[in-house]
């Protein structure tokens, strides 16, 4: 387990979660937003580079585990990203749709930023997001990030949400141990 909020566990994800992601990626009214919907080819790449991130960066997609009933929901984490020529630390998350509208992608978005600020120490964190994704933009939005900048991304219009630790309301509210904060800062 990386991280735990009042609901959700966010763990590593594992190729046994392949059928559980393909219902979130697959879906293509969740995935309105990218290409096209995710094929079981896709997930199984999807889930494979998450795990590749974990072993490089430390961070990566995280499975979103609903604790009531220990089933994924979707998934959420800390992702390094391409971004005009800089490196950038993004929160992303996607959440099935049958699971949509009940604050989960907020709150685990919320612990993602918790851990980049107070375990990590990063100054700032992004999310991506297209001008048209009215659901993420408020989950953005809840937690305290503002759109800074309007860029082509991968020939997409994105928006740039952003906020700085200095910004940031989670500050003081770290549930992160000094021993985490020490041996997982990066």
């Amino acid at each position: 387990m990386i991280l735990e909020t009042d609901r959700l566990l966010l763990r590593e994800i594992q190729i046994s979660d392949l059928d559980a992601l393909l219902i979130v990626l697959g879906d293509v009214e969740s995935m309105r937003y990218y290409p096209k919907p995710f094929d079981r080819e896709m997930v199984q790449k999807w889930i494979e580079r998450h795990r590749c991130n974990y072993a490089q960066h430390g961070v990566g997609l995280w499975a979103m585990v609903l604790k009531a009933t220990g089933k994924v929901i979707g998934d959420c984490g800390l992702v390094w990203q391409e971004v005009e020529g800089r490196k950038e630390l993004e929160i992303g998350y996607h959440v099935r749709r049958d699971q949509q509208m009940q604050g989960y992608a907020t709150e685990a978005a919320y612990a993602c930023q918790d851990y980049a600020f107070n375990v990590l120490g990063c100054d700032h964190v992004i999310s991506l997001i297209r001008p048209e994704n009215i659901p993420s933009r408020r989950v953005a939005e809840k937690n305290g990030l503002k759109v800074v900048q309007e860029i082509l991304w991968r020939d997409i219009p994105h928006y740039i949400y952003a906020v700085q630790r200095s910004e940031s309301k989670l500050l003081a509210t770290s549930n992160f141990s000094e021993a985490e904060k020490s041996t997982r800062r990066v």
